[in-house]
């Protein structure tokens, strides 16, 4: 048997991964029959032997390979691999995990007939918000449309992190369905959403938002040297967005630059940094660095601190 799993989404691929072993049976058995070879070093002739061992005490040998297809079409070994996989006895599983490949790809067209192949894209859109709801529905919960879009906002195509804050808002909406107001609570990037609003009043001199927003965060159990870091990273953010910018970046490329995975977060970047001088977002910046030195000197305690920072600002504006 041959499997052949690619793409982006790694997330989905593991969870594949996982259903083979459970096809195979046999549970502990299996597990000391599983072998996991990383492609880049492997040569063919070790691949050969593993497959061609029989199992211990099972009906199955799982032979997991990580990147390895690209390697061999590079080399142009993939004949050999056919005819080694055409050889391979019906005891044997063989797992080919790839990145990114294209459908195309000669490789991949060579070992398809004789392969289960699986492509797992990057979710956008509306599949991710399907994604969300039929996770939401497996762990027999429900959610609402509005608690979707913005957990898919917030969060942006990380499954991982996504498969964690829902099991958060399973837990905390327990009996009921999970709706936007759950999410804005719960989810730990509606801080960041809640950071962003805070530094948009600090920029613009709004100390009647920014000092509400700063003892509410604090109030929700963030501390002082984090929120100073929170708040530091985010006009970090908006200085090189904004450089970038002026050097006529594209904004998609500006997102990977600043690794930002989540759609939301990055628009916000990009329409907060149009917003603003470069000379305005390099001063706020500035006195940040003074803040968090004054509190690391034991000049003053965090939350002084943060209170003096977000006076100084709204007053000097």
């Amino acid at each position: 048997m041959l499997y052949i799993l690619f793409g982006a989404d790694d997330f989905s691929l593991h969870e594949e991964l996982e259903r083979i072993k459970a096809s195979l049976g046999e549970g502990e058995l299996l597990e000391s029959n599983v072998t996991l070879f990383e492609g880049r070093q492997l040569k063919l002739n070790q691949l050969m032997d593993a497959c061609s061992a029989m199992p211990f005490l099972s009906s199955h040998r799982l032979i997991i390979v990580e990147g390895l297809l690209h390697r061999l079409e590079e080399g142009g070994d993939g004949q050999a691999l056919k005819d080694m996989v055409a050889r391979m006895p019906p005891t044997t599983a063989l797992v080919f995990i790839e990145g990114e490949m294209k459908r195309d790809s000669p490789l991949l067209q060579k070992l398809s007939p004789s392969a289960q192949v699986k492509e797992f894209p990057r979710l956008r859109g509306a599949a991710l918000r399907g994604w969300i709801e039929r996770r939401v529905a497996k762990e027999g919960g429900a959610i609402s449309p509005q608690a979707v879009s913005l957990l898919a906002a917030l969060v942006g195509d990380n499954l991982w992190v996504l498969a964690s804050e829902i099991e958060k808002l399973l837990l905390y909406a327990t009996g009921r369905r999970i709706e936007e107001e759950d999410v804005k609570r719960v989810v730990s990037y509606a801080r960041e959403a809640n950071v962003f609003t805070m530094v948009d009043a600090l920029i613009e001199g709004r100390a009647s938002t920014a000092a509400p927003l700063l003892h509410q965060l604090l109030q929700e159990g963030a501390t002082a040297p984090y929120l100073l870091v929170m708040i530091t990273r985010q006009l970090r953010l908006l200085v090189q967005a904004k450089e970038l910018s002026l050097k006529g970046v594209p904004a998609s490329m500006i997102g990977e630059r600043l690794g930002l995975a989540s759609d939301y977060l990055l628009s916000k970047a990009l329409g907060q940094s149009r917003r603003y001088s470069l000379r305005r977002l390099k001063q706020v910046y500035e006195k940040l660095l003074e803040t968090d030195l004054a509190i690391k000197r034991g000049i003053w305690k965090g939350e002084l601190a943060l209170d003096l920072l977000v006076a100084e600002l709204c007053g000097a504006s």
